[in-house]
């Protein structure tokens, strides 16, 4: 049980660096659209702040969770894979996909490279929490869950997740 209790600890340190570092990003772009030399004092503290989270916590947490999670499928179920936990490890295939992609955008920004809106990055901030719901939900509920209101309970809260960043941003705006 010790595996898993860290296996647990190291996902929630690993969202943790997934949820911030898009924030980052996005305070980084804005910074970027700032007048000398408020823009060069922003963009060297966002890049310390940058480079500490991704390598301190989010990039050796992500591999310990890598580690230890075959473990625990090991421990608990001998590899054998029930049905909830391979639509789970496709959704943790896609959560590493996305993992790769902020690394992407991560060595752009510390280049001084910009490829994305801020408002882009709220939006690519977000998925983080759509995997997080779908893992948990189905490493909670199980055999329990039916799949057809397991994915349209995923589709309500994306819509749910979008409308709250597309009223964020017309609140902003005013």
């Amino acid at each position: 049980m010790y595996i898993k209790a860290l296996h647990i600890i190291f996902i929630v340190t690993w969202f943790a660096g997934m949820f911030y570092m898009p924030r980052l990003f996005i305070y980084n772009t804005e910074a970027n659209e700032k007048e000398e030399p408020t823009k060069n004092i922003l963009q060297q503290q966002f890049t310390v702040m940058m480079k500490r989270l991704w390598y301190g916590i989010t990039f050796p947490s992500a591999i310990l969770t890598l580690i230890l999670g075959p473990l625990v499928w090991y421990q608990l179920y001998n590899f054998y894979i029930p049905d909830w936990l391979a639509v789970k490890l496709a959704f943790v295939f896609f959560l590493y996909l996305y993992f790769f992609s902020l690394h992407i955008i991560f060595k752009q920004q510390i280049k001084g490279v910009f490829k994305y809106t801020s408002q882009q990055l709220r939006i690519w901030n977000e998925v983080a929490t759509i995997f997080l719901v779908a893992i948990v939900m189905l490493a909670v509920v199980k055999e329990s869950m039916s799949f057809i209101w397991g994915i349209t309970g995923l589709v309500a809260f994306v819509i749910l997740l979008m409308s709250a960043i597309k009223i964020y941003k017309a609140i902003r705006h005013k």
